[in-house]
C-alpha cells in the first residue's frame, strides 16, 4: 500500500518535471527579419554619404594609398569652411597699417580728452587780462596738446594688461595690437619733445614748467596710484586743473592773480561729479581689473563727494566777479544752470542708481562747455592794463634815441 501511494506521488512530480523541463530547453522558432529599409552608408561629414555597396575596400588600405587619393570636392569644400570658423590665434605678428597710422596716433592720444584739454587752456588765455597775440595762443594751444596727447600715451603704455580687462578700455590700439609699444613709445618721446619745445621757446618757461609737472602727475603719479589709492582722484582733478593756468600763463607771464585760479578751480571741482558718476556705471569693470576707485572701495564717499564739490562749483561761480574776473551778470546767468547740476547731485547722491548717474553724467558734459562760455562772455577785462600814454611814451624814447645818435 505505502509503494503504491509513493509511486503514484513520485509520477505526480515527475509528471511536473517533465513540464518544467521542456519549457526551458526547448528551442525557440526562429524570428522572421525585416529587411534593410536603405543601404548601408559610411558617412564622411554631414552633407557627404557613401554607400558601402560602392566603396572599394582598397581605399581604406594602405594609408598611403588613401592620402594620395583626390577627395570629393564637396568634402574639400566642407573642410575649407570649417578652417575658415577656427577662432583666430592669440599670438600673432602685429603688422603697422600705415595707411591707418594717423587713426591709430589719434587713438593713442585720447583724442577727445586731449581736446577737453587743450579747449581749456584756450579758456585760460582767453581769460586773463592781456593782450591777445594769435600767435602765442597757437603755440600753447598746440604745445598743450602734444603734451597731452603724450601723457595719454604713456597711460595707456602701462595700462595694456589692465585695459584688456575692461569692457570701456578692450579697444584701445594697444590692446587690440594696432601698435606695438615701442611705437607708442616713440610717438610719445616725439610728441612730448615737441609738445615742451613749442611751449619753452615759443610762448614762456612758466608754461613749459607747468606742462612737464602735468605730465609727470599724469604719468608716474595718477596711473600707478589708480591701483593702490582712491586718492587717484583727487590727483586726476589736479591734472585737469592745470590746463587753465597753462593759458593763463601764456598769456600774462604768471599765476600770481587770484583770477587766474578761477577757472582752474571751476575745473578741479567739476571732475568730481563728472567722473564720479561715470565710474558709478563701470564698477564691475572697475572692479575686474584691480582699480581703486571710490565707486568700488566707498560707494557713500563717492556720492557725497560728488555732491560736495558740485556745491563748491557753484560758490566758485560766485567769487568770480568778487575777484574781478567777470562781471556780476555771469552770477546771475551761471546760477540756474549750477542749480540744476546740483539738484543732479542730490538726486545722484539719494537713488544712486544707474538712471541718476548717467543723467549727472550727461549733463556734466554739456554744464562744463556752457559754464566757461558764460566766463568769457562776462569777461571784465578784454584789454592789457596798460596805460594810455604807453604807446607815446614809446614814441618819445624812440625819438630821444635818434636825436642823440645824430647829436
Amino acid at each position: 500500500m505505502l509503494f503504491i501511494i509513493s509511486a503514484s506521488r513520485l509520477c505526480k512530480h515527475s509528471a511536473c518535471l517533465s513540464r518544467i523541463i521542456t519549457s526551458a530547453y526547448t528551442a525557440r522558432p526562429a524570428t522572421k527579419e525585416s529587411p534593410l529599409k536603405e543601404d548601408p552608408l559610411i558617412s564622411i561629414s554631414p552633407n557627404l554619404k557613401f554607400p558601402i555597396k560602392s566603396l572599394n575596400p582598397s581605399i581604406f588600405i594602405p594609408p598611403d594609398a588613401v592620402l594620395s587619393r583626390q577627395f570629393d570636392k564637396e568634402y574639400v569644400e566642407v573642410s575649407k569652411k570649417a578652417k575658415q570658423k577656427l577662432p583666430e590665434a592669440e599670438w600673432r605678428a602685429v603688422e603697422l597699417d600705415v595707411s591707418k597710422l594717423h587713426k591709430h596716433c589719434l587713438m593713442l592720444s585720447k583724442i577727445r580728452l586731449t581736446s577737453l584739454v587743450v579747449i581749456t587752456t584756450m579758456g585760460g588765455y582767453a581769460l586773463a587780462p592781456g593782450v591777445f597775440d594769435p600767435t602765442t595762443f597757437i603755440m600753447c594751444s598746440l604745445g598743450t596738446g602734444l603734451v597731452s596727447a603724450t601723457a595719454n600715451s604713456i597711460n595707456q603704455f602701462f595700462e595694456v594688461p589692465f585695459d584688456s580687462q575692461m569692457s570701456r578700455t578692450k579697444n584701445r590700439v594697444l590692446v587690440r595690437g594696432h601698435l606695438t609699444p615701442g611705437q607708442a613709445i616713440i610717438f610719445a618721446g616725439l610728441s612730448g619733445a615737441a609738445g615742451l619745445s613749442l611751449l619753452y621757446f615759443q610762448v614762456n618757461g612758466l608754461t613749459a614748467a607747468l606742462g612737464a609737472v602735468n605730465l609727470i602727475l599724469y604719468t608716474l603719479v595718477y596711473t600707478p596710484m589708480k591701483r593702490y589709492s582712491i586718492l587717484n582722484t583727487w590727483v586726476g582733478s589736479v591734472v585737469g586743473a592745470i590746463p587753465p593756468l597753462m593759458g593763463w600763463a601764456g598769456c600774462v607771464g604768471d599765476i600770481l592773480s587770484p583770477g587766474a585760479w578761477i577757472m582752474s578751480g571751476m575745473l578741479y571741482a567739476w571732475q568730481f561729479p563728472h567722473f564720479n558718476a561715470l565710474s558709478w556705471n563701470l564698477r564691475a569693470d572697475y572692479s575686474r581689473a584691480g582699480y581703486r576707485m571710490m565707486a568700488v572701495t566707498n560707494p557713500s564717499l563717492c556720492r557725497r563727494t560728488a555732491l560736495r564739490y558740485t556745491a563748491a562749483l557753484a560758490g566758485l561761480s560766485y567769487l568770480a566777479p568778487v575777484l574781478d574776473v567777470t562781471n556780476w551778470w555771469f552770477a546771475a546767468f551761471s546760477t540756474p544752470l549750477n542749480a540744476y547740476f546740483l539738484y543732479l547731485a542730490w538726486k545722484f547722491h539719494q537713488h544712486s542708481d544707474s538712471a541718476s548717474s548717467r543723467k549727472l553724467f550727461r549733463f556734466s558734459l554739456v554744464h562744463l562747455p556752457a559754464l566757461m562760455l558764460l566766463l568769457l562772455l562776462s569777461k571784465k577785462n578784454w584789454h592789457s592794463k596798460k596805460t594810455p600814454n604807453s604807446d607815446n611814451e614809446k614814441n618819445s624814447q624812440i625819438l630821444g634815441t635818434l636825436s642823440g645818435v645824430l647829436a
